[in-house]
Protein backbone atom coordinates (compact mmCIF):
# COMPACT_ATOMS: atom_id res chain seq x y z
CA UNK A 1 0.00 0.00 0.00
CA UNK A 2 1.18 3.59 -0.60
CA UNK A 3 2.49 5.87 2.15
CA UNK A 4 0.85 9.25 2.85
CA UNK A 5 2.39 12.30 4.43
CA UNK A 6 -0.08 14.34 6.48
CA UNK A 7 -0.42 17.52 8.47
CA UNK A 8 -3.25 17.37 11.02
CA UNK A 9 -4.49 19.02 14.20
CA UNK A 10 -5.37 17.42 17.50
CA UNK A 11 -8.50 18.28 19.51
CA UNK A 12 -6.39 20.76 21.46
CA UNK A 13 -5.47 22.53 18.22
CA UNK A 14 -1.82 21.43 18.21
CA UNK A 15 -0.45 20.72 14.72
CA UNK A 16 1.15 17.34 14.10
CA UNK A 17 2.78 15.76 11.07
CA UNK A 18 3.50 12.16 10.22
CA UNK A 19 3.50 9.29 7.77
CA UNK A 20 0.96 6.49 7.48
CA UNK A 21 0.20 3.61 5.14
CA UNK A 22 -3.28 3.28 3.57
CA UNK A 23 -4.95 1.92 0.48
CA UNK A 24 -6.23 5.34 -0.62
CA UNK A 25 -6.39 8.95 0.48
CA UNK A 26 -9.88 8.40 1.93
CA UNK A 27 -8.63 5.47 3.98
CA UNK A 28 -5.82 7.66 5.28
CA UNK A 29 -8.36 10.32 6.32
CA UNK A 30 -10.46 7.69 8.09
CA UNK A 31 -7.39 6.36 9.93
CA UNK A 32 -6.57 9.85 11.16
CA UNK A 33 -10.17 10.41 12.26
CA UNK A 34 -10.02 7.27 14.42
CA UNK A 35 -7.01 8.82 16.18
CA UNK A 36 -8.98 12.09 16.71
CA UNK A 37 -6.76 13.87 14.21
CA UNK A 38 -8.22 16.36 11.72
CA UNK A 39 -6.06 16.52 8.55
CA UNK A 40 -5.39 19.89 6.96
CA UNK A 41 -3.11 18.48 4.27
CA UNK A 42 -2.55 14.95 3.02
CA UNK A 43 -0.59 13.70 0.00
CA UNK A 44 1.36 10.75 -1.29
CA UNK A 45 4.85 10.43 0.12
CA UNK A 46 7.66 11.51 -2.21
CA UNK A 47 8.62 7.92 -3.05
CA UNK A 48 5.02 7.08 -3.83
CA UNK A 49 4.66 10.17 -6.01
CA UNK A 50 7.67 9.05 -8.03
CA UNK A 51 6.21 5.57 -8.33
CA UNK A 52 2.84 6.92 -9.47
CA UNK A 53 4.55 9.02 -12.12
CA UNK A 54 6.51 6.00 -13.28
CA UNK A 55 3.48 3.76 -13.65
CA UNK A 56 1.21 6.29 -15.35
CA UNK A 57 3.32 6.72 -18.47
CA UNK A 58 1.43 6.34 -21.71
CA UNK A 59 1.66 2.85 -23.21
CA UNK A 60 1.19 2.26 -26.92
CA UNK A 61 -1.93 0.32 -27.79
CA UNK A 62 -0.09 -2.32 -29.81
CA UNK A 63 2.20 -3.05 -26.85
CA UNK A 64 -0.66 -3.46 -24.41
CA UNK A 65 -2.54 -5.64 -26.95
CA UNK A 66 0.34 -8.12 -26.75
CA UNK A 67 0.03 -8.11 -22.95
CA UNK A 68 -3.69 -8.97 -23.20
CA UNK A 69 -2.99 -11.84 -25.59
CA UNK A 70 -0.09 -13.29 -23.61
CA UNK A 71 -1.96 -13.02 -20.31
CA UNK A 72 -4.95 -14.81 -21.85
CA UNK A 73 -2.69 -17.62 -23.13
CA UNK A 74 -1.01 -18.04 -19.73
CA UNK A 75 -4.33 -18.17 -17.87
CA UNK A 76 -5.78 -20.62 -20.41
CA UNK A 77 -2.74 -22.87 -19.80
CA UNK A 78 -3.53 -22.99 -16.09
CA UNK A 79 -0.90 -20.53 -14.84
CA UNK A 80 -2.24 -18.55 -11.82
CA UNK A 81 -2.97 -14.87 -12.39
CA UNK A 82 -0.27 -13.57 -10.05
CA UNK A 83 2.40 -15.80 -11.60
CA UNK A 84 1.23 -14.84 -15.11
CA UNK A 85 1.64 -11.14 -14.33
CA UNK A 86 5.09 -11.80 -12.88
CA UNK A 87 6.16 -13.67 -16.04
CA UNK A 88 4.92 -10.87 -18.29
CA UNK A 89 6.67 -8.28 -16.12
CA UNK A 90 9.98 -10.15 -16.38
CA UNK A 91 9.66 -10.71 -20.13
CA UNK A 92 8.68 -7.14 -21.03
CA UNK A 93 11.37 -5.09 -22.78
CA UNK A 94 9.42 -1.81 -22.56
CA UNK A 95 10.05 0.21 -19.37
CA UNK A 96 6.56 1.74 -19.38
CA UNK A 97 4.89 -1.66 -19.77
CA UNK A 98 7.14 -3.17 -17.07
CA UNK A 99 6.24 -0.38 -14.63
CA UNK A 100 2.53 -0.83 -15.27
CA UNK A 101 2.68 -4.61 -14.89
CA UNK A 102 4.74 -4.31 -11.72
CA UNK A 103 2.16 -2.08 -10.09
CA UNK A 104 -0.77 -4.23 -11.29
CA UNK A 105 0.94 -7.35 -9.91
CA UNK A 106 1.54 -5.67 -6.55
CA UNK A 107 -2.08 -4.61 -6.31
CA UNK A 108 -3.34 -8.09 -7.20
CA UNK A 109 -0.97 -9.62 -4.63
CA UNK A 110 -2.57 -7.40 -1.98
CA UNK A 111 -6.02 -8.71 -2.87
CA UNK A 112 -7.20 -6.14 -5.41
CA UNK A 113 -9.18 -7.47 -8.35
CA UNK A 114 -7.46 -7.29 -11.72
CA UNK A 115 -9.89 -4.75 -13.20
CA UNK A 116 -9.47 -2.41 -10.22
CA UNK A 117 -5.68 -2.74 -10.37
CA UNK A 118 -5.77 -1.87 -14.08
CA UNK A 119 -8.00 1.14 -13.39
CA UNK A 120 -5.04 2.86 -11.71
CA UNK A 121 -3.46 3.23 -15.16
CA UNK A 122 -5.90 5.05 -17.48
CA UNK A 123 -3.09 5.81 -19.95
CA UNK A 124 -2.52 2.09 -20.46
CA UNK A 125 -5.96 0.50 -20.06
CA UNK A 126 -9.05 2.13 -21.56
CA UNK A 127 -12.61 1.87 -20.30
CA UNK A 128 -13.45 -0.87 -22.79
CA UNK A 129 -10.69 -3.13 -21.48
CA UNK A 130 -11.65 -2.44 -17.87
CA UNK A 131 -15.32 -3.27 -18.48
CA UNK A 132 -14.55 -6.49 -20.34
CA UNK A 133 -12.01 -7.65 -17.74
CA UNK A 134 -14.47 -6.88 -14.95
CA UNK A 135 -17.20 -8.80 -16.78
CA UNK A 136 -14.77 -11.69 -17.35
CA UNK A 137 -13.86 -11.80 -13.67
CA UNK A 138 -17.49 -11.77 -12.58
CA UNK A 139 -18.63 -14.29 -15.21
CA UNK A 140 -15.67 -16.65 -14.98
CA UNK A 141 -14.46 -16.13 -18.57
CA UNK A 142 -11.46 -13.86 -17.95
CA UNK A 143 -9.21 -15.58 -20.51
CA UNK A 144 -11.83 -15.14 -23.26
CA UNK A 145 -12.35 -11.50 -22.31
CA UNK A 146 -8.64 -10.76 -22.46
CA UNK A 147 -8.32 -12.48 -25.82
CA UNK A 148 -11.22 -10.44 -27.23
CA UNK A 149 -9.74 -7.21 -25.88
CA UNK A 150 -6.44 -8.08 -27.54
CA UNK A 151 -8.12 -8.78 -30.88
CA UNK A 152 -10.16 -5.60 -30.73
CA UNK A 153 -7.17 -3.44 -29.73
CA UNK A 154 -5.08 -4.80 -32.60
CA UNK A 155 -7.99 -4.32 -34.99
CA UNK A 156 -8.45 -0.71 -33.88
CA UNK A 157 -4.73 -0.03 -34.33
CA UNK A 158 -4.77 -1.58 -37.82
CA UNK A 159 -7.71 0.61 -38.76
CA UNK A 160 -6.00 3.73 -37.41
CA UNK A 161 -2.75 2.94 -39.21
CA UNK A 162 -4.59 2.23 -42.45
CA UNK A 163 -6.40 5.57 -42.37
CA UNK A 164 -3.23 7.49 -41.48
CA UNK A 165 -1.25 5.63 -44.13
CA UNK A 166 -3.85 6.41 -46.78
CA UNK A 167 -3.79 10.14 -45.97
CA UNK A 168 -0.01 10.43 -45.60
CA UNK A 169 0.82 10.86 -49.33
CA UNK A 170 -1.85 13.50 -50.10
CA UNK A 171 -0.80 15.48 -47.02
CA UNK A 172 2.84 15.20 -48.11
CA UNK A 173 1.93 16.55 -51.56
CA UNK A 174 0.02 19.43 -50.01
CA UNK A 175 2.94 20.35 -47.75
CA UNK A 176 5.46 20.03 -50.57
CA UNK A 177 3.36 22.26 -52.84
CA UNK A 178 3.09 24.91 -50.14
CA UNK A 179 6.83 24.90 -49.45
CA UNK A 180 7.77 25.02 -53.15
CA UNK A 181 5.43 27.91 -53.95
CA UNK A 182 6.56 29.85 -50.87
CA UNK A 183 10.22 29.34 -51.80
CA UNK A 184 9.62 30.50 -55.37
CA UNK A 185 7.72 33.61 -54.27
CA UNK A 186 10.22 34.61 -51.59
CA UNK A 187 13.56 33.75 -53.22
CA UNK A 188 13.15 33.22 -56.99
CA UNK A 189 10.62 35.81 -58.15
CA UNK A 190 12.49 38.82 -56.61
CA UNK A 191 15.50 37.95 -58.83
CA UNK A 192 13.39 38.66 -61.93
CA UNK A 193 11.99 42.00 -60.72
CA UNK A 194 14.81 44.15 -62.20
CA UNK A 195 14.37 42.42 -65.55
CA UNK A 196 10.72 43.47 -65.71
CA UNK A 197 11.22 47.13 -64.73
CA UNK A 198 11.40 48.43 -68.34
CA UNK A 199 8.20 46.61 -69.35
CA UNK A 200 6.52 47.90 -66.19
CA UNK A 201 7.47 51.49 -67.04
CA UNK A 202 5.93 51.10 -70.51
CA UNK A 203 2.83 49.46 -69.03
CA UNK A 204 3.39 46.30 -71.04
CA UNK A 205 3.83 43.90 -68.12
CA UNK A 206 1.32 40.98 -68.34
CA UNK A 207 -1.35 40.74 -65.66
CA UNK A 208 -0.07 37.32 -64.57
CA UNK A 209 3.38 38.77 -63.93
CA UNK A 210 1.94 41.79 -62.08
CA UNK A 211 -0.07 39.44 -59.85
CA UNK A 212 2.97 37.25 -59.22
CA UNK A 213 5.24 40.19 -58.35
CA UNK A 214 2.58 41.68 -56.08
CA UNK A 215 2.14 38.37 -54.30
CA UNK A 216 5.89 38.00 -53.88
CA UNK A 217 6.27 41.52 -52.52
CA UNK A 218 3.37 41.06 -50.14
CA UNK A 219 4.81 37.80 -48.85
CA UNK A 220 8.25 39.36 -48.32
CA UNK A 221 6.85 42.38 -46.46
CA UNK A 222 4.21 40.64 -44.40
CA UNK A 223 5.30 36.98 -44.40
CA UNK A 224 6.38 37.04 -40.76
CA UNK A 225 3.11 38.68 -39.74
CA UNK A 226 1.12 36.18 -41.78
CA UNK A 227 3.00 33.34 -40.08
CA UNK A 228 2.34 34.88 -36.67
CA UNK A 229 -1.36 35.33 -37.50
CA UNK A 230 -1.61 31.72 -38.67
CA UNK A 231 0.10 30.56 -35.46
CA UNK A 232 -2.24 32.69 -33.34
CA UNK A 233 -5.25 31.37 -35.23
CA UNK A 234 -3.97 27.84 -34.75
CA UNK A 235 -3.60 28.38 -31.00
CA UNK A 236 -7.08 29.90 -30.79
CA UNK A 237 -8.59 27.00 -32.74
CA UNK A 238 -6.68 24.56 -30.54
CA UNK A 239 -8.15 26.22 -27.46
CA UNK A 240 -11.62 26.14 -28.97
CA UNK A 241 -11.15 22.51 -29.97
CA UNK A 242 -10.42 21.62 -26.34
CA UNK A 243 -13.72 23.12 -25.17
CA UNK A 244 -16.86 21.03 -25.25
CA UNK A 245 -18.66 23.47 -27.55
CA UNK A 246 -15.71 23.67 -29.92
CA UNK A 247 -15.33 19.90 -30.11
CA UNK A 248 -19.02 19.55 -30.87
CA UNK A 249 -18.76 22.07 -33.72
CA UNK A 250 -15.64 20.42 -35.15
CA UNK A 251 -17.17 16.94 -34.99
CA UNK A 252 -20.32 18.19 -36.69
CA UNK A 253 -18.19 19.82 -39.42
CA UNK A 254 -16.28 16.58 -39.94
CA UNK A 255 -19.53 14.72 -40.54
CA UNK A 256 -20.70 17.35 -43.06
CA UNK A 257 -17.39 17.60 -44.90
CA UNK A 258 -17.84 16.92 -48.61
CA UNK A 259 -16.27 13.66 -49.71
CA UNK A 260 -14.59 12.84 -46.40
CA UNK A 261 -17.67 13.25 -44.16
CA UNK A 262 -19.38 9.94 -45.10
CA UNK A 263 -16.09 8.09 -44.54
CA UNK A 264 -15.66 9.64 -41.08
CA UNK A 265 -19.26 8.76 -40.22
CA UNK A 266 -18.92 5.17 -41.41
CA UNK A 267 -15.69 4.62 -39.47
CA UNK A 268 -17.23 6.03 -36.28
CA UNK A 269 -20.39 3.92 -36.61
CA UNK A 270 -18.37 0.78 -37.39
CA UNK A 271 -16.22 1.38 -34.31
CA UNK A 272 -19.33 1.92 -32.17
CA UNK A 273 -21.00 -1.26 -33.45
CA UNK A 274 -17.88 -3.37 -32.92
CA UNK A 275 -17.32 -2.18 -29.36
CA UNK A 276 -20.99 -2.50 -28.42
CA UNK A 277 -21.21 -5.96 -29.96
CA UNK A 278 -18.00 -7.08 -28.23
CA UNK A 279 -19.18 -5.83 -24.84
CA UNK A 280 -22.60 -7.47 -25.19
CA UNK A 281 -21.00 -10.73 -26.29
CA UNK A 282 -18.87 -10.70 -23.14
CA UNK A 283 -21.87 -10.27 -20.86
CA UNK A 284 -21.66 -6.56 -20.12
CA UNK A 285 -25.19 -5.11 -19.55
CA UNK A 286 -26.51 -3.10 -22.47
CA UNK A 287 -26.81 0.23 -20.61
CA UNK A 288 -23.24 0.03 -19.38
CA UNK A 289 -22.13 -1.12 -22.84
CA UNK A 290 -23.78 1.89 -24.46
CA UNK A 291 -22.13 4.30 -22.03
CA UNK A 292 -18.73 2.86 -22.95
CA UNK A 293 -19.36 2.46 -26.68
CA UNK A 294 -20.69 6.01 -27.15
CA UNK A 295 -17.29 7.50 -26.29
CA UNK A 296 -15.56 5.06 -28.64
CA UNK A 297 -17.14 6.68 -31.71
CA UNK A 298 -14.61 9.50 -31.48
CA UNK A 299 -17.34 11.96 -32.49
CA UNK A 300 -19.39 13.93 -29.98
CA UNK A 301 -22.38 14.36 -32.29
CA UNK A 302 -22.71 10.59 -32.63
CA UNK A 303 -21.96 10.14 -28.93
CA UNK A 304 -24.86 12.43 -28.07
CA UNK A 305 -27.16 10.36 -30.32
CA UNK A 306 -26.05 7.14 -28.60
CA UNK A 307 -26.50 8.73 -25.17
CA UNK A 308 -30.07 9.66 -26.09
CA UNK A 309 -30.64 6.08 -27.24
CA UNK A 310 -29.35 4.81 -23.88
CA UNK A 311 -31.88 6.98 -22.07
CA UNK A 312 -34.66 5.50 -24.20
CA UNK A 313 -33.49 1.96 -23.46
CA UNK A 314 -33.51 2.71 -19.73
CA UNK A 315 -37.17 3.64 -20.20
CA UNK A 316 -37.87 0.24 -21.75
CA UNK A 317 -37.72 1.18 -25.44
CA UNK A 318 -35.68 -0.35 -28.27
CA UNK A 319 -32.26 0.79 -29.48
CA UNK A 320 -33.15 1.07 -33.18
CA UNK A 321 -35.85 3.73 -32.73
CA UNK A 322 -33.80 6.54 -31.14
CA UNK A 323 -30.81 5.79 -33.40
CA UNK A 324 -33.07 6.23 -36.42
CA UNK A 325 -34.57 9.41 -34.97
CA UNK A 326 -31.11 10.96 -34.54
CA UNK A 327 -30.62 11.04 -38.32
CA UNK A 328 -26.94 10.13 -38.03
CA UNK A 329 -27.21 6.37 -38.56
CA UNK A 330 -27.84 4.91 -42.05
CA UNK A 331 -31.24 3.35 -42.55
CA UNK A 332 -29.81 -0.10 -43.34
CA UNK A 333 -27.84 -0.08 -40.08
CA UNK A 334 -30.93 0.83 -38.08
CA UNK A 335 -32.97 -1.90 -39.77
CA UNK A 336 -30.31 -4.53 -39.05
CA UNK A 337 -30.19 -3.45 -35.39
CA UNK A 338 -33.99 -3.70 -35.20
CA UNK A 339 -33.87 -7.22 -36.64
CA UNK A 340 -31.13 -8.16 -34.16
CA UNK A 341 -33.21 -6.92 -31.24
CA UNK A 342 -36.25 -8.87 -32.37
CA UNK A 343 -34.18 -12.04 -32.94
CA UNK A 344 -32.35 -11.60 -29.60
CA UNK A 345 -29.06 -11.74 -31.51
CA UNK A 346 -28.04 -8.10 -31.29
CA UNK A 347 -24.36 -8.67 -30.42
CA UNK A 348 -23.67 -10.79 -33.51
CA UNK A 349 -25.63 -8.41 -35.75
CA UNK A 350 -23.58 -5.48 -34.47
CA UNK A 351 -20.31 -7.30 -35.21
CA UNK A 352 -21.56 -8.14 -38.72
CA UNK A 353 -22.50 -4.50 -39.27
CA UNK A 354 -19.00 -3.44 -38.17
CA UNK A 355 -17.34 -5.91 -40.57
CA UNK A 356 -19.50 -4.83 -43.52
CA UNK A 357 -19.14 -1.11 -42.86
CA UNK A 358 -15.38 -1.34 -42.43
CA UNK A 359 -14.97 -3.22 -45.70
CA UNK A 360 -17.15 -0.71 -47.52
CA UNK A 361 -15.38 2.21 -45.86
CA UNK A 362 -11.98 0.81 -46.84
CA UNK A 363 -13.10 0.83 -50.48
CA UNK A 364 -14.48 4.37 -50.17
CA UNK A 365 -11.30 5.55 -48.46
CA UNK A 366 -9.08 3.98 -51.11
CA UNK A 367 -11.18 5.60 -53.86
CA UNK A 368 -11.10 8.97 -52.11
CA UNK A 369 -7.31 8.83 -51.77
CA UNK A 370 -6.86 7.69 -55.38
CA UNK A 371 -8.91 10.69 -56.53
CA UNK A 372 -7.19 13.05 -54.11
CA UNK A 373 -3.66 12.23 -55.27
CA UNK A 374 -4.13 13.26 -58.94
CA UNK A 375 -6.16 16.27 -57.79
CA UNK A 376 -3.26 17.44 -55.62
CA UNK A 377 -0.81 16.84 -58.49
CA UNK A 378 -3.10 18.82 -60.81
CA UNK A 379 -3.24 21.73 -58.37
CA UNK A 380 0.55 21.69 -58.04
CA UNK A 381 0.92 21.57 -61.82
CA UNK A 382 -1.47 24.50 -62.37
CA UNK A 383 0.28 26.63 -59.74
CA UNK A 384 3.77 25.90 -61.09
CA UNK A 385 2.56 26.47 -64.68
CA UNK A 386 1.10 29.85 -63.70
CA UNK A 387 4.38 30.88 -62.08
CA UNK A 388 6.41 29.77 -65.12
CA UNK A 389 4.12 31.63 -67.52
CA UNK A 390 4.21 34.75 -65.36
CA UNK A 391 8.03 34.66 -65.31
CA UNK A 392 8.71 33.67 -68.93
CA UNK A 393 6.07 35.68 -70.76
CA UNK A 394 7.79 39.05 -70.16
CA UNK A 395 11.10 37.49 -71.27
CA UNK A 396 9.54 36.38 -74.54
CA UNK A 397 7.95 39.82 -75.00
CA UNK A 398 11.31 41.52 -74.42
CA UNK A 399 13.03 39.19 -76.88
CA UNK A 400 10.36 39.90 -79.50
CA UNK A 401 10.73 43.64 -79.03
CA UNK A 402 14.50 43.43 -79.44
CA UNK A 403 14.13 41.36 -82.62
Amino acid sequence: MPDFQYIARELSGREVTGLLTAGSEQEAVNSLAVKSLFPTQIALADAEVRQQKAVTKRVRARHIAAVYSQLADLLASGVPLLRSLEILEQQSSRPAVTAVLQDVRQQVAEGTRLAEAMRRHPKAFNELALSMVRAGEEGGFLEDSLKRVSIFTEHAEDLKNRVMGAMAYPLFLMGACLLIVTGILVYLVPQFAPVFERLAERGELPLATIALLSGSEFLQNYGVWILAAVAALGLWLYGRANSEEGRLLIDGFRLRLKGLGPIVRSLAIARFCRILGTLLKNGVPILQSLRIAKDATGNRVLSAAVAAAAENISAGKSLAGPLNASGHFPREVVEMIAVGEEANNLEQVLLNIADNMEQRTYRDLDLFVKLLEPLMLLVMGVVILFIMIALLLPVFMSAGALG
